[in-house]
């Protein structure tokens, strides 16, 4: 009997959801790091510091994702043209 795999007591995805998993927390992480340090750079840190990186953060993921998950690719193409291949 097979036993399928999760995690915290959920199904795990299957290995192609990683085109989108990969990309979602790529911009993510990274929309969140730039806009707080944007909104930390441009009013400092006040009451308002928070509302503010949220709100901007929003912004930042929403154009974040689409253009990551079109800039990938193309980021992979470059890489791999830079390095050696493992083919002899």
């Amino acid at each position: 009997m097979s036993k399928k795999s999760t995690l915290f007591g959920l199904p795990k995805l299957p290995q192609k959801a990683l085109f989108f998993l990969i990309p979602l927390f790529l911009s993510c992480i990274m929309s969140g790091i730039i806009s707080f340090i944007s909104v930390i750079n441009s009013i400092g840190f006040t009451d308002k510091t928070v509302s503010a990186w949220l709100s901007s953060w929003g912004l930042a993921w929403a154009i974040g994702f689409p253009t990551v998950l079109f800039v990938l690719p193309l980021a992979r193409k470059l890489a791999m043209a830079l390095v050696e291949s493992d083919h002899h």
